[in-house]
Parts: C-alpha cells; structure tokens; sequence
C-alpha cells in the first residue's frame, strides 16, 4: 500500500476524511475516462458490485509484521523494526528474504475463503500477487523468490501456486478477478541494486545514469505482468501499487511522498496495459495515483470521501487496523462496516475491505463471525446495495441515499452511529427532487409500513418488530 503520514488530503475541494482511520493517501486529479467500448463496459459493470475482498499475504505473515515495509530505509511509524528479527539492518534483511524457506500455509483453503465472502455480499476479489518485496505470490519464471520455488516448504503443495487456486475457486464461484501487483521490486537487483544501499522507497540509482539496468527491471516487470494476465483465466482487474514508479513529469509537488522522487522511474505503462489489454480484453488497469489512461477508476486507502465523485472510486479499507496479518489485530465490528459500506455506496463508490490470512493459510476465527453477521443484514438488504447509483440528496443527517439505475427506485439508509443501533419508531426524510412515490417498504420487514407525504418528505411510523432490524433500518421507496 502507499503508505503516508498525513491526515487528512483534498481533491480538489473534496475532504478526504480519515476520523478513524490511521492512514490515507492523495487521491489523483486529471482523471481520463476511457475511451475502449469494453473498458467502459467493464468499469460500469464493477460499479454494479460494491462490494470486494482485498487480501494481502505474503512471508511477512509469519512476523506478524506490516507487509513489506520495514526493508524500507524510511524512518516512518509502519518501517519499524524488531531487534528479534535482526541487530542490524543487514542482517533484518537477511533474516526477511528467509522466511522465504520457512513458509508453509498448510491450512490454505481459498473455497472456504470463497463461500464466506460471498455469503457476505462481496463480489470480486483483489489478490497481492507480489507486493513491494518482490516474493511473488504466483509460478513466475523471472525470479526464484516465489512461492513455487524449491526454497519455499509450500512448493511441495499441490496448492503450492496460491494465486491459480485462488484466482480458480473465486471466478467459479461469480467473482470477478482483480491481480494486485507491485510496480517496485525491493529484491530485484534491478531495483535496489546492490551496489549501493537503499535510500528510500525509491529505486537506489538514477535510471538515465544507467539505462540497461532500468531496462532490465522494466522487462522484468512487463514479463511477471504478462504471466499474470496471460496465465491464470480471465482477470477483470488489474491493481498496480508503487505510485512512485512513474514517469517523472506526473509527479504532484503537493503530494509529501511523491517529491521524495528524484529521478525518473517511467516503466512504460503504455506498453504494459496495451499488453495486458491484448491478453485481457476489457481489462481495468488501476495504475493508483498516476494520472491519465491508466488510472480507470481512484483509490482512497483507509479513507472515504466525504462527498460523491463524480468518476469510478473504491475505498481500500482493512477489516482490522493493518492490511497485513497482526496476531490480535483490532477487527472492526459489523456495525462498523455496514456503516462504512453505506456511506461508500451513497457517494458512489465501492468498498474493497482487506483481510489479511495468516502464517498458517487461513483467517482469524473472527474474521467469519463477522462475514456471517454481515451476510445476515445482506440477505436482506442486498437489492439496495447492488447495482445501484448515488441519490441526490446523498447524505442528510443520519439518512444516506442510493437509487436503482433506472431511478424508480430510491433505498434510505438510516444509521446512528451508537454501539448498539436501535430503529426509531418515527422517521421523517427528504426524498429526491420530482421523485413520486407509489410504495414504501422496509427491507427486513413483511409487515406494511404507515406512511405519508408531506412537502418533499416522508414520515414513517416503524411497527414493533423494528426492533428487530440490525445496523441500520433500510426504506426501499418506488414509483
């Protein structure tokens, strides 16, 4: 992930809020919709879903540490490292690209992954096919440092090439596919050469310095990217993190870790999506943070906006508080991301929440409590979530608004923010401009609900079984 120490951050005059979130990151301006008949396709069939399963994983699992980001030479809160892993800096880094040999997920069952998130309502899947420490995920044949490799205990299991298995038993089962992929490569000696220490996050020498290098890291790159898109079935999506690898005119002085680039780092996405475009027609490629073709939809990390975008969005946001596995991490209740979800959807964007397995292959038990409480509002809910579109007027007070894409049909959400939610017995709401209403139903609910119009409002009277409505009362209103 980008990981950054501010707050809060603006696009354009838009707040992106991170009130309980630890982190954030710039959203990019200059936003390029795509021209490609199947890429427009594609994108408005993801803004149908809402709703997505992120996972990071990878050796770092076994530390129970922040993925990948404690190689990194930055002195920032999520780079620390534990002496218990090693005295030196050296020798920490030793002891990580090791844990390539003592990686065994034994318990990895991504079909029991698979029925619980879709129970839960989600509807695609974003997998880290390798991330910033450059331990593919997946069968590369540009590297040894993978999952599949003799070194690694796992390769010996037939499960060995977790993103296939992964990749497989989701589609199956109606996901849509998205590959997350690093764009820097801290093992690469390509990347961080080297000849000369890491001083950053970013490559370690100047590319225009020494070209055949650099070129050996962006055919390094394109190759892995190619396997991905060429190798493991349909992929919808595909996720590049590493912002800081771009071409160094896109780089936003306004954005804190975007000027600790200095040198030019353009990888030739140009030829990269028009390659995985050729092997994956209708592709979406999220270049995150670069600005232009390549960047199809933005992503809000721990972070929603406060108001609706006007382009395709998602809100990466993690169920606990790291997006890597941390034993005894700070699971949010199901309250909590239903709420989430809500104000995600009534703005128009998706909701990509990151689960992190563990060492051993598999969720915290926990982790299925909560997808099961969540499926049980979903069972109900669902038709006010799923392929719909935001509804002026958005958000008012505790009501936030979705409609149906042909617009006959508008769902208020109401929440209360408390621990436990309790439905009012009264509720009186705006309703959209020139909207009629015919019907008012309570999602949930079989008995008829008392209701009137006054002015450009609605005031409902709940019947006694409201109280048996979770998280929040949902009102399905037609015309």
């Amino acid at each position: 992930m980008l990981r950054k120490k501010t707050k809060t951050l603006f696009f354009s005059s838009l707040l992106i809020s991170s009130t309980f979130f630890s982190q954030a990151h710039n959203v990019s301006e200059g936003y390029q919709k795509p021209n490609d008949p199947l890429v427009i396709q594609n994108l408005e069939n993801w803004q149908d879903l809402k709703f997505g399963l992120f996972m990071h994983w990878g050796t770092y699992s076994q530390w129970g540490i922040v993925e990948s980001w404690s190689l990194c030479p930055e002195d920032e809160s999520w780079t620390q490292r534990k002496s218990e892993h090693g005295k030196s800096y050296n020798e920490y880094v030793k002891n990580y690209k090791n844990l390539q040999k003592t990686f065994n997920p034994t318990q990895f069952n991504p079909q029991k992954w698979a029925d619980a998130a879709k129970k839960a309502g989600m509807k695609y899947v974003v997998f880290t096919t390798k991330h910033h420490d450059g331990f593919a995920m997946f069968d590369t044949q540009q590297s040894d440092y993978k999952i599949t490799s003799s070194k690694t205990p796992f390769s010996k299991n037939p499960k060995a090439d977790v993103t296939k298995e992964i990749f497989n038993i989701f589609r199956k089962d109606g996901f849509k596919i998205g590959a997350y992929f690093s764009k820097p490569d801290w093992h690469s000696d390509d990347y961080w050469w080297s000849y000369f220490p890491p001083k950053d996050r970013n490559v370690n020498y100047d590319p225009k310095k020494y070209p055949e290098r650099w070129n050996r890291f962006k055919n390094f790159t394109f190759n892995q990217l190619n396997e991905i898109t060429s190798n493991y079935g349909k992929v919808d999506i595909l996720w590049l993190d590493g912002g800081w690898v771009r071409p160094f005119h896109t780089i936003d002085q306004n954005v804190e870790w975007q000027r600790t680039i200095k040198v030019e780092q353009d990888i030739d996405m140009d030829k990269i999506g028009t390659m995985a475009r050729k092997n994956q027609p209708g592709i979406i490629v999220v270049d995150r943070t670069v600005p232009g073709k390549w960047e199809n939809y933005v992503t809000p990390e721990q972070a929603v906006p406060e108001k609706p975008l006007t382009i395709p969005w998602e809100s990466c946001i993690t169920m606990g508080d790291s997006f890597s596995y941390v034993p005894n991490d700070n699971y949010k209740s199901s309250q909590k991301i239903i709420e989430t979800l809500v104000k995600i959807i009534s703005r128009g964007g998706n909701y990509l929440m990151n689960i992190a397995p563990g060492s051993n292959g598999d969720y915290d038990a926990i982790v299925y409590e909560r997808l099961n409480e969540i499926s049980n509002w979903m069972n109900d809910n669902q038709s006010a979530v799923f392929a719909t579109r935001s509804a002026a007027p958005y958000h008012e007070g505790n009501f936030y608004y979705t409609q149906s894409k042909d617009g006959k049909t508008v769902n208020v959400f109401h929440l209360d923010e408390k621990v436990d939610y309790q439905s009012p017995s009264i509720v009186s709401f705006v309703i959209p401009e020139n909207f009629k209403p015919k019907s008012v139903r309570i999602l949930g609910l079989k008995n008829k609900i008392q209701w009137k119009k006054i002015g450009n409002s609605i005031e409902l009277v709940l019947p006694k079984e409201r109280t048996q409505l979770k998280y929040s009362t949902v009102i399905q209103i037609t015309q």
